[in-house]
């Protein structure tokens, strides 16, 4: 993609995202995320109604009368947002390819991060890191993370989300809210993702093509891995063929997204083309 078409989309997309990302998106995401985020402030006597898990237990034995720790919210969140380049992200049959779609909902995201003054950050992975954007404000922030996610490199390699989520673990010292962006066709260790999501708010979205879970009847066909480049033939004529593809698509996703919810960490379907608002809002709406 050669530079004034990624000025001209990141402009399209600016366009497009700005009445979504400042108006229903931004209250959701804040009000769902922002109590999530919380330093200590003070210790004060019990007072009825107070949450028991609240309770100061050192200082309670010592003075034998209860004492609570009172909490303040960290008004300032840090978004990361997390997408992999990995060569099969670079597809699309209809509304756009993986990757500009992505492009769309990181800008809704960090537009309305930038509007209610919270950092956003990038990190671009496939089978290592390629690119980090370390948590910045502002709108111009946020069009550079934009422009980076529509230029990557979207080279023929796997995915290799582990890495990804202990580079995070590593980085990022204070808790914070981490968009996993990935069609996840590679397998991944739901370990490590459980000790993620226990030290961040974690929520996958997959992002998929119509094309990625059945197969069109195009006769004999040479089909391309766009991840190892292995090339093969394939008769799309034949039903059980096109139906046992289907299948096997289903089963994986399901399995996918039961393990990522298995390890606490949110899950979002999203196909290419489709509301990605309205999903968001419910699963922030969930988490609040």
């Amino acid at each position: 993609m050669q530079v004034k078409d990624i000025i001209r989309k990141v402009k399209q997309i600016e366009i497009r995202t700005k009445r979504k990302s400042e108006s229903a998106l931004m209250g959701q995401y804040h009000s769902a995320l922002k109590g999530q985020g919380m330093t200590f402030s003070e210790v004060r006597t019990y007072q009825f109604g107070d949450e028991i898990r609240r309770i100061d237990w050192n200082k309670t034995a010592r003075f034998q009368e209860p004492f609570v720790k009172v909490m303040e919210e960290e008004r300032e969140l840090t978004i990361m947002l997390m997408v992999d380049i990995s060569a099969s992200m670079n597809y699309g049959t209809a509304y756009a390819l993986k990757r500009e779609f992505v492009a769309e909902i990181c800008a809704s995201l960090g537009f309305s991060a930038s509007n209610n003054n919270d950092k956003v950050g990038l990190i671009l992975y496939s089978d290592k890191i390629h690119k980090v954007i370390p948590p910045k404000k502002g709108r111009q922030h946020v069009l550079s993370i934009i422009s980076q996610i529509l230029s990557a490199d979207y080279t023929p390699s796997s995915s290799n989300l582990d890495g990804a989520l202990q580079f995070i673990m590593n980085v990022l010292k204070k808790k914070s809210f981490v968009f996993v962006f990935s069609d996840f066709e590679d397998e991944f260790s739901d370990k490590i993702l459980k000790i993620a999501a226990q030290k961040h708010a974690v929520l996958a979205l997959r992002i998929f093509d119509q094309k990625d879970q059945q197969i069109p009847d195009i006769g004999y066909a040479l089909f391309r891995d766009a991840e190892t480049g292995k090339q093969f033939w394939v008769n799309t004529s034949n039903s059980r063929w096109r139906y046992e593809y289907a299948e096997k698509q289903k089963i994986k996703f399901k399995t996918v997204q039961e393990t990522i919810e298995n390890a606490s960490a949110g899950f979002l379907n999203i196909q290419t083309g489709t509301s990605y608002v309205q999903p968001l809002i419910r699963y922030f709406q969930h988490k609040k």
